[in-house]
């Protein structure tokens, strides 16, 4: 008898009160139907991470939040056709158009969130044994992201009732006057695309330019700029279209670095300079640090001024900045005591003078 009382009070007992009773159903169900998939999403996941391919890990971390959100906007909108239908609203003409776009958007957030987690996974050393270049797969990745969402807008434009063609004649046209607008933008994007496809330089590489004032660590590639990091820490914002007329060196990419000096030892010492160039030659190809396949020449070359010259060309087989310093200090050191071993010593700037005859001071007459 309660029970009656409470559906009596609802206006339940009456049958044209029953749609509220279906749409209390419908959010039932939907609200069962996202926890069941949430739980079923989660369980799928926790059994994919003990797989050794990580793509099924990315699609399922992708679909899982737009999958709930997507049960939720169908499971709404039923809800709402039962209300327009049994009380003659106009609710129906406003959740049809935007459930439509909702689903498309939903669509396209997945799409977008496997496309990020394919570009992340591409280019982790951790999950693939050949990750792919950062720049690479970025430009990629940008590129896929435009197209979707310029796909899904157009679409969104074509279920709203607009005509796509129209909006595409539309875009030409406006595209030509934005072109004439906005042709440093549109030449700061050529010289994106341009540094993507040609990669004359990396993020994480360092590049200078001999050209302009521009060293450093790249740390973002965009459409419209580059960021690098200087070596004092500040940022610098480079066009992309700066790239298509200067010169870039890029030292990252350099296969060995490279050891010349000249060193010179006294004149009085010109007997010991043959060993001396013989022995900072054999000690060059016994240390482990130096590329032998590479050139080395040590050789006496020179009459200085003061010294008797000889240079070290050769180079080391790392290519890191601060690796190569140790290395050339250790080799700078051990030309040191060859030198002193042999008895002679490094030349410093020095003059002698030669007087033609003798020079005679004249006596003073001595006070009586």
């Amino acid at each position: 008898m309660e029970l009656e009382a409470i559906l009596d009070q609802l206006g339940l007992k009456n049958p044209e009160k029953f749609w509220i009773m279906e749409v209390f159903i419908a959010v039932f169900l939907t609200l069962l139907a996202s926890f069941l998939l949430n739980r079923l999403l989660s369980r799928l996941a926790s059994k994919l991470e003990h797989t050794h391919n990580i793509w099924d890990d990315i699609v399922l971390e992708a679909l899982q939040r737009p999958a709930i959100i997507l049960v939720w906007t169908i499971g709404l909108s039923w809800a709402a056709q039962i209300i327009d239908k049994r009380t003659d609203t106009l609710l129906l003409s406003i959740i049809e158009p935007a459930r439509d776009v909702a689903v498309i958007v939903l669509l396209t957030w997945f799409v977008l969130r496997l496309v990020r987690g394919f570009e992340a996974g591409l280019v982790d050393p951790e999950r693939v044994s050949s990750p792919m270049d950062k720049s690479t797969a970025l430009a990629i990745s940008k590129l896929l992201r435009a197209s979707v969402i310029i796909t899904a807008v157009l679409v969104i434009l074509q279920s709203m009732g607009y005509s796509v063609s129209g909006v595409l004649a539309f875009g030409g046209i406006g595209g030509i006057a934005v072109g004439f607008a906005a042709k440093d933008l549109l030449a700061n994007f050529f010289g994106g695309l341009m540094v993507y496809l040609d990669r004359p330089f990396a993020i994480g590489d360092w590049i200078r330019s001999p050209d302009q004032d521009i060293e450093g660590t790249v740390e973002y590639i965009g459409w419209r700029q580059t960021r690098i990091r200087t070596f004092d820490k500040r940022p610098l914002y480079v066009p992309n279209a700066t790239f298509a007329n200067i010169s870039v060196e890029n030292p990252s990419r350099m296969t060995n670095r490279r050891i010349y000096e000249t060193v010179g030892v006294r004149y009085a010492d010109a007997a010991q300079v043959k060993h001396i160039v013989d022995k900072v030659r054999a000690m060059l190809r016994q240390h482990p640090d130096i590329d032998t396949s590479q050139t080395l020449i040590v050789n006496f070359n020179a009459f200085g001024p003061s010294s008797l010259d000889f240079f070290v060309y050769t180079f080391t087989k790392t290519i890191n900045w601060v690796e190569f310093h140790a290395i050339k200090e250790d080799v700078m050191l051990k030309i040191m005591e060859i030198i002193d071993q042999q008895g002679a010593e490094i030349a410093f700037p020095t003059r002698t003078l030669h007087l033609a005859e003798a020079v005679q001071l004249a006596r003073e007459p001595q006070m009586v």
